[in-house]
């Protein structure tokens, strides 16, 4: 008879007992880790699928993180933007509300509220998100525009505002105050008026009005323009009246009404109907010459300033603001190009002809991208720092007769560019914008969230283990093993001398 190895018995039982345990230890990683497998390989078939859907999971997870920095930005870039709509309204109320005098440095209340305000909304155009400049354009790593103290007053050799407007002031009023007109008395009973040079600068003649009885007016016709008024018919009578249209520097007009008046001295804007015409022409031409005066000294004035503030905040590095060519200036007949040597650039960020809100994209979705970049140069947003700095740069003389008139002419131009008509943009048009942008965002993420609870249930059912299934299969392994190892013990405590007997 023949008996078998009891060996290769044992050997075999060993051989179950270790293979059990390596069961073992998978199921209690499956028990931990809630996974069915530390590798793709022993997910089987299903791997390929896992693998494409653990790539879609982590692709959402970069938009959401994309879509959390961008959020960031444009909350920051929003605050900033309701920031410079309250300044608006102050500097507005400021204006509207303050007396016109000014105080002991020459400065109107309002013109202190703007130079405060103009503070502020520089310091919110840099308005940096980490170590991103938000209203810079592509230019991220530059402050979107200068200091205070640069845009006013100049960098060295670098001219400011203030003296752009002073240069452009002395151009446009001239050397004898009249805005650059020259009035003359071609004739005993005529009064001429002509500009004095073709220029840009000073009153440009637009038109006459006359309702004077007797005489006749001409004019203005020529380049330079001219007009003439001649009372060679006679006297006017009382009441009549004369009227010379002018546009100004910045492009809005003047009327300048003369009344003829029996009294003597005559009052503001009247003259005196004298003994002749001759002398009538000489009344006239004094009345004439005063109310010019009056008129270069307040209206003209400040369009001029604004004009001089067009041109500075139109320049940029590329293209630097118009000034006027001189000195000489106030006989200054042209303009020339400033440089980036002699002329301070406000704007220090990057400049380009493509929309602002192209500078800043981010893709949040994997067909969806949202452009959410700025620059200061943007119209809503120069628009009130040019109006601001305007408003503070200009002097405003304490003892000069004419400071009332010259701040309400101011107060007027700069309030309407403040409130702009339809079709120009507005700090709030911005600001939709990056609401829109901001809307597209938390969709994109709400879909995101539904589309992530959806994969990873699928990637859940692949992947996953059930702890209830996992914990009855490690319980049943324990009580084989169990058996087994009593099974083996038993083997390996056999002997000849026990299997004979």
């Amino acid at each position: 008879m023949s008996v078998s190895s009891i060996a290769n018995s044992s050997a075999l039982a060993v051989q179950q007992l270790v293979n059990m345990r390596k069961q073992f230890d998978e199921l209690q990683r499956q028990l931990s880790t809630g996974q069915k497998s530390a590798t793709y390989a022993g997910l089987g078939l299903d791997r390929g699928i896992s693998v494409s859907l653990n790539s879609q999971l982590s692709a959402i997870s970069g938009y959401d993180n994309t879509i959390d920095n961008v959020m960031t930005r444009i909350n920051l870039m929003d605050t900033a933007l309701s920031g410079m709509i309250d300044l608006t309204t102050m500097v507005k109320k400021a204006m509207a509300d303050a007396p016109v005098g000014p105080n002991g440095s020459g400065v109107t209340l309002a013109q202190q509220t703007a130079q405060n305000s103009l503070d502020q909304l520089l310091g919110m155009l840099n308005t940096r998100a980490g170590d991103r400049y938000l209203f810079s354009g592509r230019a991220t790593d530059q402050p979107a525009v200068e200091t205070l103290d640069h845009i006013l007053n100049g960098n060295g050799a670098q001219a400011g505002l203030k003296q752009l407007i002073s240069e452009r002031k002395q151009a446009d009023l001239g050397a004898s105050g009249l805005g650059r007109l020259v009035l003359s008395t071609p004739t005993a009973t005529s009064v001429q008026v002509d500009e004095d040079a073709v220029s840009p600068f000073g009153f440009k003649l637009a038109s006459v009005t006359s309702a004077l009885t007797n005489a006749t007016t001409s004019g203005p016709t020529g380049s330079p323009a001219s007009l003439t008024v001649d009372l060679s018919g006679g006297n006017p009578n009382d009441g009549d009246t004369i009227t010379v249209r002018f546009t100004l520097p910045d492009g809005s007009t003047e009327n300048l009404t003369l009344t003829a008046t029996t009294a003597s001295p005559p009052g503001t804007n009247q003259f005196t109907i004298g003994a002749t015409p001759a002398a009538t022409t000489t009344n006239l031409q004094t009345s004439l010459t005063t109310a010019l005066g009056t008129l270069a000294a307040t209206s003209l004035t400040a369009a001029s300033s604004v004009a001089a503030s067009n041109e500075f905040f139109d320049g940029d590095a590329t293209n630097p603001p118009l000034r006027v060519n001189g000195p000489p200036y106030d006989s200054a007949t042209s303009q020339v190009a400033g440089t980036t040597a002699n002329t301070v650039i406000w704007y220090t960020g990057e400049t380009g002809t493509d929309p602002a809100r192209s500078t800043a994209t981010a893709r949040v979705d994997q067909s969806l991208a949202v452009s959410y970049g700025a620059r200061a140069t943007e119209v809503g947003i120069r628009t009130l720092v040019q109006n601001m700095a305007n408003l503070a740069a200009v002097t405003i003389p304490a003892a000069d007769p004419n400071t009332a008139n010259l701040s309400a002419a101011l107060n007027q131009r700069l309030m309407a560019n403040l409130s702009p008509g339809p079709g120009i943009q507005t700090v709030r048009d911005i600001e939709t914008d990056l609401a829109s942008a901001q809307t597209t965002m938390s969709a994109a993420k709400s879909r995101h969230q539904q589309t992530t609870a959806t994969l990873s249930d699928f990637l859940q059912q692949i992947q996953g283990v059930s702890n209830e299934d996992v914990g009855a299969r490690i319980l049943a392994l324990q009580t084989r093993m169990q058996a087994s190892m009593q099974t083996t013990a038993m083997l390996f405590q056999t002997s000849l001398v026990n299997y004979i007997r």
